[in-house]
């Protein structure tokens, strides 16, 4: 799990150094709010602009030695709902530019934590709730749960056990 961790790190690093627009969310941002879990996975949400995806595509590529970086394009984010990029090392990379018709990049907030050095722009717990808390699937309604209590413990100033 630690490897699976410094490899998330690596595409971070790679992010900020490419000055990617990026939030996010998923099983990994709930983990660095807190939360003990495993995944195997990053949700990463893209600013949905021509430069923000060569951008992207450039981090991506300090990263994996993999020529399907290319397919990522700005018409496939905007055509399918999640790219998964399967990442050598056994984790996969998911990038989306909107939820639906509901949610776009402009509608999430998020805020820059560091783990390692490293700053990551992570979705706040009141962006990840709305993200999670009406979901079908156990693993989501758990992490709805922290971030509710997260959330309220915030607000009345407690710190969260």
């Amino acid at each position: 799990m630690k490897d699976q961790f410094a490899g998330f790190l690596t595409v971070f690093e790679a992010l900020d150094r490419q000055e990617v627009e990026y939030i996010l969310i998923g099983g990994v941002a709930v983990i660095l709010h807190g939360l003990e879990r495993l995944t195997r996975d990053i949700d990463i949400f893209v600013r949905p602009t021509l430069e923000n995806i060569a951008k992207l595509r450039a981090a991506l590529k300090t990263v994996f030695n993999d020529p399907a970086i290319d397919e990522i394009s700005l018409p496939e984010l905007q055509r399918y709902a999640v790219i998964r990029f399967g990442a050598p090392g056994h984790f996969y990379v998911d990038l989306m530019a909107r939820l639906g018709e509901a949610v776009v990049y402009e509608d999430l907030q998020y805020e820059v934590m560091e783990q390692e050095g490293i700053k990551i722009r992570v979705a706040s717990p009141e962006t990840l709730y709305r993200l999670k808390h009406d979901t079908l699937r156990d693993k989501d309604k758990a992490d709805a749960h922290f971030l509710r209590k997260l959330i309220e413990s915030r607000s009345s100033g407690q710190q969260l056990l």
